[in-house]
Order: C-alpha cells, then sequence, then structure tokens
C-alpha cells in the first residue's frame, strides 16, 4: 500500500511539473489586464488583438505551410525508408543506410540545423521558405520512419503474397493491400512530424529567410522583449490545435484497428 501512495506521489508531482505551467499559461491568456502575471479579470479581448496581429498570423500562416509539406514529404520519405529497411534484410550499404536514418533522433539539433545551413550556403541556394521545408523534412522523416516500421515488423505478409499469388501487380498489391493495413501507423507518423515541425525553433532559424519566419521564431523573439498577452493566446490556440489532432488520431487509429480485427474474423469465419 504504501509502494502504491509513493507511485501514486510521484505520478502526481511529474504530471504537475509537465501540465502545471501550461494550464497557467492557458489561464492567463484570458487575462484583462496587459501584465501577465497580474489578473485582471475574464477577458477575450487578447485573442481579438492577435487576429490583428499581422507579424503573427503571417508566422502562423507560414508555420502551417511548412508543417503540412514538410510532413506530406516526411511520411513519404520516411514510411520509404522503413519499407526499405524490413522489406530487404540484405543490400549494401544497409548499416550506412540505417545509420543515416536514425542519426537526426540523437543528432543535436544545433549541429542538424548549422549543417544544413553550411549545405545551402555551398551549393548556392538562398535561405527561405523552401529550405526550412528541406530542413524540417530531413529531421522528421526519420521519426515517421520508426512509427512505420514497428508497424511492418508485426506485418502480415500473407495477405500481399495471397495478392500476388492472384496475379495483381506489386505496386497495386502495395496501395490495395499494405498501405490501407499500416494506414494507422503512417498517419501518426504524419501527425507526430507534423507537430515537430510545429514545435521546432532551432533548425528553422538556421535555415530560414525573408519572409519565412516561423511562428517559434517569432514568439521568441517578441518573448526576449517580455511575454505579451498576445503570445499566451496564439499559444493556447496551438495547445488546442495539438490536443484536438492527437484525439483525433488516438480515435482514428483505435478505429482502425477495431475494423482490422473485424475483418481478420470474417475471414476466417469464411475460411472455416
Amino acid at each position: 500500500m504504501t509502494k502504491n501512495r509513493l507511485d501514486a506521489t510521484v505520478l502526481t508531482l511529474g504530471f504537475a511539473f509537465l501540465y502545471i505551467p501550461i494550464i497557467i499559461l492557458v489561464v492567463y491568456s484570458f487575462n484583462a489586464s496587459r501584465l501577465v502575471t497580474v489578473w485582471g479579470g475574464f477577458s477575450l479581448n487578447w485573442y481579438v488583438s492577435m487576429w490583428s496581429n499581422q507579424g503573427l498570423m503571417d508566422a502562423a500562416w507560414v508555420t502551417a505551410r511548412v508543417g503540412l509539406l514538410s510532413a506530406t514529404f516526411g511520411t513519404i520519405l520516411g514510411t520509404l525508408a522503413a519499407l526499405t529497411l524490413v522489406r530487404y534484410q540484405k543490400f549494401p550499404g544497409k548499416m550506412l543506410f540505417s545509420g543515416m536514418i536514425y542519426a537526426p533522433l540523437v543528432m543535436p539539433e544545433v549541429i542538424t540545423g548549422l549543417s544544413l545551413l553550411l549545405l545551402f550556403v555551398a551549393i548556392g541556394v538562398d535561405r527561405g521558405f523552401w529550405t526550412v521545408i528541406i530542413a524540417h523534412t530531413t529531421f522528421t522523416m526519420c521519426y515517421v520512419a520508426i512509427v512505420v516500421q514497428s508497424r511492418l515488423l508485426t506485418f502480415d505478409r500473407s495477405l500481399e503474397e495471397a495478392a500476388l499469388d492472384l496475379g495483381c501487380p506489386p505496386v497495386k498489391t502495395f496501395f490495395q493491400i499494405t498501405l490501407p493495413l499500416i494506414l494507422p501507423a503512417v498517419i501518426s507518423g504524419w501527425m507526430l512530424a507534423f507537430t515537430l515541425s510545429l514545435d521546432d525553433l532551432v533548425i528553422a532559424s538556421f535555415n530560414t529567410g525573408p519572409g519565412a519566419t516561423t511562428l517559434p521564431i517569432k514568439i521568441y523573439s517578441q518573448v526576449r522583449l517580455g511575454v505579451t498577452p498576445e503570445i499566451n493566446a496564439i499559444c493556447t490556440i496551438l495547445i488546442a490545435l495539438v490536443t484536438l489532432g492527437v484525439i483525433a488520431t488516438s480515435i482514428g487509429t483505435k478505429r482502425a484497428e477495431v475494423r482490422r480485427i473485424r475483418d481478420e474474423h470474417m475471414a476466417l469465419r469464411t475460411g472455416s
């Protein structure tokens, strides 16, 4: 009983340490006072003011576009990388290939951002919107590869083999058999990549240029001059969007798993 209480206490303190600052930020986003540490009553004025702040809105639009594109590109490349690592057990350079895929997971973001900056300078590419997308795709695809790879390792390949034996081309087999079965993992990887792109500050700051200021960079530049209630408001909206995305992904994954189990049961009944 004592051990259970100790575990509950440690868990409570851990969650409190993680989420109390976020709760404070959300509460003070509705503060009527301009002073973020003094409660002046409930108000939505800062949300209205946020929408009229052209600098914040431009940065939010850039961040959304960068997140959508880099998450999509990262998901495509990460899924292909996972298929390569799982389906091809032996090929020349596999150790080097897997190391290059996993390297961004353990490499400090400063090194990743600086190395990409040096690359863009060496090849004469002007930094801007597309360099940020390339940089974000580089470090998000490895997360997608791990998520999809974990699903492929438990994948029943007999379904693919049956389709191939019946004359289905490999590409058609992938899109009609493999992809629907691993789709929950692909969607989870996309959501993870999108969230990482929204959150990134270090890599984007190295590779951004004129007209490509992301929201984390904008917020950081304003926070150095002092936190304003508008920053709290836009951060609250980001928290809400990420939370809704996580909930939607979780619900979709559970429904897909239930549907997969139901289809397998129906297939077994039909076969018997």
